[in-house]
């Protein structure tokens, strides 16, 4: 098999960057999302001097960013409480630029899953808080307490609302599809551990089959279902499931 030289190699998956950037996040190989600090975009954009990471998806960067994890009363002591239940505080990043108006680039990725981005125009979006990668700081973010999925959604107990006007980037694994919730549709129901996020704007139950439980031996999966009811007022919404199913780890043995 015919190999590479190094300067093939190199050219043949370079990022390039000799133009200034167009958007704040950028998917680079459906795998990375680069983040583009303290630069200029066109129609009217803000640089970017911060954004918000999941804790250890930065796989590289360029130019100086400084890194703070998130504390623990940054949004008050209720917020405070749901961290220490959920281990939210150790899974959100403020990242920014060392040098304001220094261009910097922070590259992302997530145990190889895909990255879509989302834009926000003052709606609202919940994103199972293991699939959320990162957001903007226009964006508002609330913890959302999911206690009866705690022992069946890999992402722990809780997801997060986000809400305003920006970028947000979530990871599927593979190519995910979206299902319309509406009144004039039928119900729509999801395996947990594989649901991704959904419209904030529909109601989510959870649903137990009984029958499968007992025919499959355990209490997640098709025995234990997400149930989606239609928006208020005749609205529509959705929710974006991926084709594959998040088991949480074995529990530790000492």
């Amino acid at each position: 098999m015919q190999g590479l030289t190094l300067n093939e190699f190199a050219a043949q998956f370079a990022m390039g960057g000799g133009s200034a950037p167009s958007e704040p996040f950028e998917v680079v190989n459906d795998k990375f999302l680069r983040v583009n600090l303290g630069s200029s975009f066109g129609g009217g954009h803000p640089p970017l001097d911060q954004v918000w990471t999941k804790m250890g998806s930065m796989v590289a960067y360029t130019g100086e960013l400084k890194f703070h994890r998130a504390g623990v009363f940054e949004h008050g002591f209720r917020e405070a409480m749901k961290k220490a239940f959920t281990d939210e505080g150790a899974t959100l990043v403020r990242v920014q630029c060392a040098r304001p108006g220094a261009p910097a680039h922070l590259f992302l990725a997530d145990e190889g899953k895909s990255v879509l981005v989302l834009r926000l125009m003052g709606d609202a979006i919940i994103v199972n808080g293991n699939d959320l990668l990162a957001f903007e700081p226009t964006i508002n973010h609330k913890i959302t307490m999911m206690r009866k999925l705690s022992s069946v959604v890999s992402g722990g107990l809780f997801n997060v609302r986000l809400e305003g006007q920006g970028c947000v980037a979530i990871l599927t694994h593979g190519k995910p599809i979206t299902i319309p919730v509406a009144a004039d549709l039928p119900p729509v129901f999801t395996d947990a551990e594989a649901t991704v996020a959904w419209s904030a704007n529909v109601t989510c139950d959870f649903h137990t089959d009984v029958s499968l439980k007992t025919f499959f031996g355990r209490g997640s999966g098709e025995s234990f279902q997400m149930k989606f009811g239609p928006p208020p007022r005749g609205a529509r919404g959705f929710v974006i499931v991926q084709p594959f199913e998040e088991h949480p780890p074995p529990p530790q043995t000492s």
